[in-house]
């Protein structure tokens, strides 16, 4: 699984690169064509591993569970997010991959509920959560440099 977690901490470093180097603005605006914003793409990325990893292995978060309510699959762009925020996101994108290894390597998820992922693809493990999580956050990595191409075509971007 080393492999597995190195590239979830690339894709991490990646999404925090973004939400670092990006403006405010950029991080908040929904580009015409898309359903939610830069910023609500990074988040939804630390809530659904949560839900993938630790809710179906009948586990607590180890967030707030405000950022899975919020961010979670089936929600929407908010464009009045504050700047404490945006700092306690950026600090989840590293802690929260740190965690997920330590747990992993502590036996923290002895059960774990299958699940069909709207993708198609079955999970019946953890470690079959945690390779399907990193492709989830790496499609939204995409779906982000998509975002900022279209706020730069549209002229919006600073």
């Amino acid at each position: 699984m080393n492999y597995h977690f190195a590239n979830h901490r690339q894709v991490r470093k990646n999404l925090l690169n973004i939400l670092q180097t990006t403006s405010e603005k950029d991080l908040l605006t929904i580009p015409d064509g898309f359903n939610n914003n830069i910023y609500w793409n990074i988040a939804h990325c630390v809530a659904q591993q949560q839900l993938l990893c630790y809710y179906l292995s009948g586990n607590q978060f180890r967030i707030d569970k405000y950022w899975v309510e919020t961010y979670k699959k089936g929600t929407f762009a908010n464009v009045d997010v504050k700047q404490s925020e945006m700092e306690d996101l950026a600090y989840l994108l590293i802690e929260t991959s740190k965690i997920l290894m330590k747990d992993f390597d502590d036996d923290f998820f002895s059960d774990y509920t299958p699940y069909s992922t709207s993708f198609g693809i079955d999970l019946k493990n953890i470690q079959d959560a945690i390779i399907f999580n990193n492709m989830h956050e790496s499609i939204h990595y995409g779906y982000i440099l998509a975002q900022k191409r279209a706020l730069i075509a549209e002229g919006l971007s600073l």
